[in-house]
């Protein structure tokens, strides 16, 4: 699916409602992030490889802009966006606007020395002195895990962030391996996670005709662990990447997001319309019940779901 493709057809699944028709005028509902006491508002503002569909740097920062002004005030992007076109964007915006938001980045490096140094550029990319949030960027495996965990490894560089106060609260992102994400939150001291939810990814714990060892979930798996322990929880990847775009409308997808046990929903919005549609579906949420959340799950094929869940396991978020 090419940029023309998804963004027309993603937009149809939100014109499906009638709620879009009015404009969010109040501010968005908000929840707090966890043990951080941070509040949010339950959309966030993702600023990865949707935000750098825009060729031109002005009109990505108006969207942003914009954003803001709706409130949206969650901003999430990462060192690795763009080689940090993402972050050098974002930092436009913050120099007027940063007492505005709640200022969210990631690591990719897996060295301490190697996550310091893109911690410091990062800063100075956003045009600050500190972050709310920081995060290891995108677990891969268990031995991935075993590579942030080892002595010099990047887990050291995030606790000495946030012992210096660089960072307000520290975390870790994970769409690729929801045991491993599992076995992470519950070994080590994270404030909060961004993990994979969404409708077609439920059930592959939930009686799933697959082969033996198939894939776990995100919803079974970690954000328990992550619930249990308080810490704040970024959905990401409510869409699929475009995986569940026409299996159901983004109204949906985006109202089972937030009806499950999290603080907020990173979402990219590559059209400055979807910013006003998708705040105008926030500020009007109300939670699905267990039953409509199950029937939307069972509506979506398990091909699709299967699809999806390949593509996420190798997807990188750059």
């Amino acid at each position: 699916m090419n940029r023309r493709q998804f963004l027309g057809t993603f937009a149809v699944g939100l014109v499906a409602s009638p709620l879009l028709a009015k404009t969010a005028t109040r501010r968005l509902p908000v929840r707090t992030l966890g043990r951080t006491g941070i509040k949010v508002p339950i959309l966030g503002f993702g600023s990865g490889s949707r935000f750098l569909m825009y060729q031109d740097d002005d009109q990505a920062i108006a969207e942003l802009n914009r954003a803001i002004g709706l409130g949206i005030t969650y901003i999430d992007t990462a060192h690795s966006y763009g080689d940090g076109k993402s972050e050098e964007r974002v930092g436009r915006v913050m120099a007027t606007r940063r007492n505005e938001v709640v200022l969210a980045t990631k690591t990719a490096g897996r060295t301490a020395d190697q996550a310091r140094r893109q911690i410091e550029l990062s800063l100075k990319r956003l045009g600050t002195d500190h972050l709310d949030v920081l995060h290891i960027h995108a677990l891969k495996s268990m031995d991935d895990l075993t590579t942030i965990e080892a002595r010099g490894g990047v887990l050291e560089a995030l606790y000495e962030a946030r012992e210096r106060k660089v960072a307000r609260a520290i975390g870790i992102t994970c769409h690729a391996d929801p045991v491993a994400l599992q076995t992470a939150l519950q070994r080590h001291d994270f404030d909060c996670t961004q993990m994979a939810l969404n409708a077609g990814l439920r059930s592959m714990t939930d009686g799933m005709k697959l082969a033996p060892g198939g894939p776990a979930s995100f919803e079974r798996c970690a954000l328990p662990v992550a619930n249990r322990k308080h810490m704040g929880v970024i959905a990401m990847k409510v869409f699929g990447q475009e995986q569940l775009v026409g299996a159901a409308t983004g109204e949906r997808l985006l109202a089972y997001a937030l009806s499950l046990p999290v603080s907020l929903a990173s979402v990219g919005m590559p059209q400055l319309e979807l910013v006003e549609r998708n705040a105008a579906l926030a500020q009007a949420f109300t939670p699905m019940s267990r039953r409509e959340r199950n029937r939307l799950v069972d509506s979506i094929a398990t091909s699709r779901k299967l699809a999806m869940h390949h593509f996420l396991r190798d997807h990188d978020d750059v």
